[in-house]
């Protein structure tokens, strides 16, 4: 693509053009010398391949020195008698074509059960990065190469791992006392290794330690003992405390005693994390606890970055990490169908406090387990969990994703009956094998309840659950999410467009860009997903909404664009705000622990479930999620009046479209509440308002509450209140929201607004919307109406505070500050 003699596969429909790369033999080549004085006395030399993607053979000056079959294992070669002094020396590495030998191994193994619910059956055994095998929101991208760094080595002495184990011991809640033990993996002899654990700002300990015990041929553990650092500074979640760290120096020390012979550094941070599980009046709890204080957590999905790994730098690792932190989000599940992530990556994380779920590397499929296979799942499951061990970031390890899918395909699975291992191997179901057995001491898959729930079927009651019948499944409609929780929502989500400028980035024909074109619905991978997007498009607004006249507008593409989006935000941000009611509720039981959205990112231009596109333009879900995560949060819902699915008639067993469509007006019932992630109780004010949609004035006398929020958890006002229209029902009763509002100190801290379903049916004409510029960077909105889903127009080079929110007349200006590097701001609302 470099040298322009490909097409950019993420442009139109460009990716059907470059499907043959993945049907050839690719050969990598390059030349080198090696001068003598890197085989000085004693030294070593050894060629070091990160990553090789995936199937390849390496020959060095005519001979093969390794032959790989995993993507995600580093191999270390010893190169020292290949090496051609002051010539030139030619490494080369053949890749074969993944998807051929994939099936070529299905036929070699039919008795393992293959079974591959995305995309097809050629990527369960191979260990390379699923998602490259095109999924539902990614390409078919089947890449092979070096996709991480080939270098060469030369040593005497090499320190090839090390390991902390530390444990904090508590008093009254708190740490006080750290008691750290480290290993060093020394290959080739030291006379000694030293040892330096540094705090922020001051040496902590110092230690020269000779103990040693053999770790093989010419390789050595040296152990070290750390006890009673006092007070230990800890690392802590995003939103809950500092991200503090200590160094660690690590040196191998010759015979001499001064000579350093290989030298190490890590960045360690300490915290205690416990996985909460103990029954309750809900069944059996699911939350993390850590350093002592329950954290409710907040976050999404990651998956990777880019079809095309090595071109995610640093940067644009920190620039995401950044996001998500900046969101008031707190943890990211790094999601199993894509890479162990690079160290910048965790990085991030660490610095930012984002707590990171872990998945290894499988997803949607029943994987085999035959030797080989078995011997490379264990090589690649632990130069990993080395490679990231150390990072405080990383809390929990989990098996798979979706892997349990027991009754779609009648698979056995006796959790209580059945414990021997061996047994599983021969069952319709081994992959059991790698998750309860191979991996041990983890989170076996997500979802997965104790053995009791453990498919997308879900049970509310315990484990983790991927929450899908929302889009998926029965498709409910996004107001009944409060009533589809879980212990831990792992997943949800609901698709939506991107910005229109990210759009005109990947569809380069202009008469392509209208809402349903060719080359729009090839960039959309979600499965029927033309039905299911207009379906709950057309439930909830009216279709003239998206434009239908002249001009870019009028393509349809800028208005629907713009309903998707509101329609994804709304319905993340009932997810969001309705699960996290449930964290401290009914008498402090943590009926829900966490929520995690499918999910934070793309890994190309797509109409997807991301609420951050591919090149990190924020849609207006993202700020849902953010409103709904913040600190202090107020939260309002009515009473669900259903007109879409309707409950079976008692007679003839069917749906009917007989619905007394004035119970919306009449029948309303409302729940206020507060969430609260402050560790203190909070004293405030409380304000509901009842504001007419059609003339923008209190349809009745706003209510006034004092509150005190109880600290880390919900705090219930008003639940099942009955409105009463009084003497307001003089005139005909009419729409209106319902708006509430938090006071702390005289300063509004939040709010949130209720509108009556479906919106399609209400008038948004005539809104009397005002945005100023206040100053550079400060704008100001007010309206005479009740506004929905204001959004304004995102692209690379612009930063919101705020985006796609909802506007009430009478209530504090809302203020955004804006960094834009280009053009005026433009913006949109239902109805418009």
């Amino acid at each position: 693509m470099r040298h322009g003699l490909m097409l950019d596969p993420f442009v139109d429909m460009n990716e059907l053009e470059v499907s043959w790369v993945a049907e050839q033999t690719w050969h990598y080549r390059i030349t080198f010398t090696a001068s003598a004085d890197r085989r000085g006395p004693g030294a070593k030399v050894d060629l070091v391949f990160e990553g090789l993607d995936t199937l390849a053979t390496v020959t060095l000056n005519g001979e093969v020195i390794l032959e790989s079959d995993n993507m995600f294992v580093e191999h270390r070669v010893s190169i020292g008698e290949l090496l051609i002094d002051e010539t030139a020396n030619t490494l080369k590495i053949v890749f074969e074509p993944a998807r051929r030998r994939g099936l070529e191994l299905v036929k070699t193994h039919p008795d393992h059960n293959f079974i591959v619910h995305q995309t097809e059956v050629s990527r369960g055994p191979v260990r390379k990065a699923q998602y490259h095998w095109g999924w539902d929101w990614g390409p078919i991208l089947l890449t092979c190469g070096p996709w991480k760094p080939v270098r060469l080595e030369s040593y005497v002495n090499r320190i090839e791992d090390i390991r902390v184990d530390y444990d904090l011991r508590m008093s009254q809640g708190s740490p006080t006392v750290l008691e750290a033990t480290i290993q060093a993996h020394v290959v080739d002899p030291a006379a000694a290794v030293e040892v330096e654990l540094f705090r922020p700002g001051e040496l902590t300990a110092a230690l020269r330690d000779r103990k040693k015990s053999p770790h093989g041929a010419q390789s050595w553990l040296y152990t070290s003992s750390i006890l009673g650092m006092e007070n230990p500074p800890l690392w802590w979640p995003r939103g809950y405390g500092p991200q503090q760290s200590c160094k660690l120096r690590l040196r191998s020390i010759a015979s001499d005693g001064s000579t350093v012979l290989a030298e190490e550094h890590q960045t360690l941070g300490f915290r205690k994390v416990e996985l909460i599980q103990e029954k309750d009046q809900f069944g059996k709890s699911f939350y993390f606890r850590i350093n002592g204080v329950d954290v409710f957590c907040g976050g999404s999905c990651w998956i990777p970055a880019d079809s095309f790994l090595p071109r995610i730098s640093p940067q644009r690792y920190r620039d995401w990490i950044e996001l998500l932190a900046e969101g008031n989000q707190n943890m990211v599940r790094v999601w199993g169908g894509g890479i162990y992530e690079s160290d910048a990556f965790y990085t991030a994380c660490d610095e930012l406090g984002i707590l990171v779920w872990q998945d290894f590397m499988f997803a949607c499929a029943s994987y085999p387990v035959y030797p080989d296979f078995l011997s490379s799942v264990a090589t690649e499951a632990r130069q990993n969990i080395r490679r990231i061990r150390h990072h405080p970031s990383v809390f929990l390890w989990c098996g798979n994703n979706e892997d349990y899918q027991l009754e779609r395909y009648h698979l056995e699975y006796n959790f209580d009956s059945d414990k021997d291992p061996e047994s599983w191997l021969q069952s319709t179901f081994p992959a059991r094998y790698i998750y309860e057995h191979l991996l041990p001491n983890i989170h076996p898959g997500s979802p997965w309840g104790d053995g009791s729930s453990t498919t997308l079927k879900v049970d509310r009651t315990v484990g983790d659950i991927h929450q899908w019948d929302l889009w998926n499944g029965e498709a409910k409609p996004w107001q009944l999410l409060p009533q589809m929780g879980g212990r831990f929502v792992s997943e949800f989500g609901m698709v939506a467009y991107p910005h229109t400028d990210t759009i005109q980035r990947f569809v380069a024909d202009p008469r392509e860009r209208y809402a349903g074109s060719q080359t729009m619905d090839f960039h959309n991978k979600a499965v029927t997903h033309e039905r299911r997007l207009l379906a709950y498009v057309g439930e909830n607004f009216r279709l003239a909404w998206a434009g239908t006249g002249a001009g870019a507008r009028g393509s349809g593409l800028d208005g629907f664009a713009h309903l998707t989006q509101v329609l994804q935000a709304d319905a993340l941000g009932m997810g969001y705000k309705s699960w996290r009611r449930h964290w401290g509720r009914e008498g402090g039981a943590r009926w829900c622990g966490g929520v995690l959205a499918w999910q934070l990112n793309d890994c190309w231009p797509v109409v997807s479930w991301a609420v951050a596109d591919y090149y990190l333009v924020k849609k207006p879900a993202y700020y849902a999620i953010k409103r709904a995560l913040a600190p202090l949060v107020v939260g309002v819902t009515r009473k669900f009046h259903d007109w879409t699915t309707r409950p079976a008639d008692a007679l003839w067993k069917r749906n009917t479209g007989h619905v007394d469509q004035r119970k919306p007006l009449t029948d309303i019932e409302f729940d206020v509440w507060v969430s609260s992630l402050r560790l203190e109780p909070v004293k405030g004010m409380l304000v509901v308002r009842f504001i007419s949609i059609r003339t923008g004035q209190e349809v009745k006398e706003r209510m006034e509450r004092e509150v005190e929020v109880q600290p880390n958890g919900c705090t219930e006002v008003l639940v099942g209140y009955k409105f009463d229209w009084g003497k307001a029902a003089a005139a005909a009763p009419e729409h209106f929201v319902i708006h509430a509002s938090l006071w702390v100190d005289g300063a509004q801290v939040s709010t949130d607004t209720s509108w009556p379903d479906p919106l399609k049916y209400l008038d948004f004409s005539d809104r009397g919307l005002e945005v100023r510029h206040v100053r550079p960077g400060l704008v100001e909105l007010s309206a005479e109406k009740p506004v929905k889903g204001i959004v304004f127009a995102e692209r690379q080079g612009i930063k919101l505070s705020d985006n796609g929110f909802d506007l009430v007349p009478g209530d504090e200006p809302k203020r955004v500050q804006v960094e834009d590097t280009s053009d005026e701001l433009t913006w949109t609302f239902v109805g418009r």
